[in-house]
Formats: structure tokens, sequence, C-alpha cells
């Protein structure tokens, strides 16, 4: 084997597919949610918005790719709540599947105002190869956005497996879905996914799960610290602050949401995303630091969120989240930031 055959093998093999497959515990324990009745949460702005997100905290703190199951389904509910079609959520694993990509859409192709045929690809479906029915956007013939409830094992829907690579979130990876004349029902009218409380009520909910996981990894630390270690202290002193800045954030968030439950809550969500998403940077990177090599190695639980967390708080569009912030900050009176 000549030198340039040999790197060209070792590229192949760097570059290699990762292999997806259905992880078969990953769904038997969201079915065991359900069939506890854990999906079972407070809806969103009905008083106890911190109750439901001190559970999606704790389901992230436990294995983010059960969170992203976990939350995709109670999301719906929350959803079909919301537009008062509660009795759509049928038995199963329900996600939501709301990206849209230029590039990949999923348009309606016939039908009427209660029943649609569909017809695209619909990319980055999170849970696509465990869950039984989706809530997905779709756009009719105006380009008008429509949302619709989905059973997945019907002919007309077939579940890539390509197009994911990476390890964290493998288990739930979101893959593209491809739509060929399957049916869907219509949610609501169109446009009003966008518009609706719950669309920005349902985006803090997700950086409550953020804080869960980093908070599992705070006390990785904290288990560990306190041995004459002035480092490890040090390390641990600056995951407190930043974790103690993000809980209060997203309680005073959730207070908001409960006091004004039918008003606009961009603003106080992009803040609170924008807090948690900084104090998870900051718990990753002194964690990490403090610990080192150990339980990234032989502790599957640690290991695993380590993995996971870098990729699924990306959810967050970092400084392009950041600049919709400052636009909305910037028509703000003076005086905002006074205590």
């Amino acid at each position: 084997m000549t030198d340039q055959t040999s790197q060209d093998v070792l590229n192949d093999f760097a570059h290699r597919p990762l292999m997806l497959s259905v992880d078969d515990n990953l769904r038997q324990a969201m079915l065991r949610c359900i069939d506890q009745h854990l999906v079972e949460l407070p809806f969103p702005g009905n008083g106890d918005t911190l109750g439901r997100w001190q559970v999606l905290a704790k389901i992230a703190g436990i294995d983010l790719g059960l969170l992203k199951l976990f939350e995709g389904h109670t999301d719906a509910a929350a959803i079909l709540e919301e537009e008062g079609v509660s009795h759509l959520l049928a038995a199963g694993i329900w996600g939501v599947w709301a990206s849209e990509p230029p590039d990949a859409r999923v348009r309606i192709t016939a039908g009427d105002q209660e029943e649609v045929r569909l017809h695209g690809r619909k990319a980055w479906c999170s849970g696509a190869l465990q869950i039984d029915h989706a809530l997905v956007t779709v756009w009719d013939v105006n380009d008008q956005p429509q949302l619709v409830t989905v059973k997945l094992d019907q002919p007309g829907i077939r579940r890539g497996e390509e197009g994911w690579q990476a390890v964290g979130m493998a288990a739930t990876a979101s893959v593209d879905v491809y739509f060929d004349d399957a049916v869907g029902q219509c949610v609501g009218t169109r446009g009003e996914y966008l518009r609706r409380p719950g669309f920005w009520q349902g985006g803090a909910g997700i950086a409550a799960a953020w804080y869960g996981a980093a908070q599992a990894l705070a006390e990785s630390l904290r288990s560990r610290a306190g041995r004459n270690d002035p480092h490890a202290d040090a390390h641990l002193g600056a995951v407190d602050a930043a974790l103690f800045g993000a809980a209060s954030a997203l309680r005073e968030c959730a207070a908001w949401i409960d006091a004004y439950p039918f008003d606009n809550a961009q603003l106080a969500v992009q803040r609170v995303r924008a807090q948690v998403e900084s104090a998870v940077e900051v718990v990753i990177h002194h964690v990490g630091r403090a610990l080192g090599a150990g339980p990234y190695c032989r502790d599957p639980h640690f290991a695993r969120l380590m993995a996971d967390l870098p990729v699924f708080i990306r959810q967050s569009h970092a400084e392009r989240d950041l600049a919709g912030l400052g636009r909305l900050v910037a028509g703000l009176p003076s005086g905002e930031w006074e205590l």
C-alpha cells in the first residue's frame, strides 16, 4: 500500500457516515413517561409555567435524548390545547417539526380547510426515527404557512437515515422526512403558528432544558469539590454564579408569562435564552477543566451529557439571536436596566 493510498483509506475512514438506527431503549423510556403520566405538564401561561419548566429541566439532566422526545411531545400537547383541538392528541409519541430552511419545504398540493395532501421534504425532523405523530409546518399555494398533524406510519411518508453526522444527540437524529401525497389534518388558521402566544413561551421551555443539563453537569463538579483543592473550588464558584443568574432569569420569565399569558413574550424569552446559553457555556468550560479526562472516559452519564449538550444548545442561533434581542432592546425607553 502506497503512502497516498494509506492516506486515502484513512481519510475515507475519518469521513465515514454515522450509522443511524432506532434506539429502542430511548423509545421505551419515552413510552414509559407517557404511561406514567409524566408528560401531563401544566400548560404555559396557566399559572405554573415554572413547574412545567422544572420537569423539563429534570428530564434534561437525566438524558437529553429523552428530553428531546419529551419536550416535543409536551410541546405538541400544549399547541393542540392552545388551538382548542386537544382531542387530536392520539396515542403514541408526538413531535413538532417547524424548521424552515429555504431548500426544504413541504407544500399543500390538494385538500380543503381540514384535510390536505402534502408533498416535499422536511428537514431537521427531531426524533423522526422514534415518534408516531408530528405537528408539521407546511405551505399552501399562496406561500402561507399552515400547521398540520401527520400520522407517520401512513403511505407517502419516508423517514431518511442520512444527513445527521453529530455524535451528540445521535439517538434522536434530526433527519429529513419525505412526503409524497401524504395526508395531514389542519390545525388553526394559516399563519397562526408563529403569531400565537405559545410560540415564544415554548422557546423558553427549551432554555429550561438547557439549564437542566448544565445543572446536572455542575452537580458532578460539586460532588468532587471541597477537597482542599482551591482550583476546583474556583471553578465551582464560577459555575454557581452562572447557574444562579440563569435560574433567577428563568423564574422571572416564568412569572412574567403567567402574569401576561396572552402577550407577546418575545423580549422576555430572548433575554432568558441568551442568559441561559451563556451560563451553559460557562458550566461546560469550568466543569471540563476542573474534572479532567476521568468522567469523560468513565462516567457514561457525564460523557453523554457533555457530548449532547453542545449540539442541543445550538437550537440557539447565537449572534443571530443576540442581534434580534438587540433590535428589540434598542426600541425600549431609557432606564430599562435600572434596579
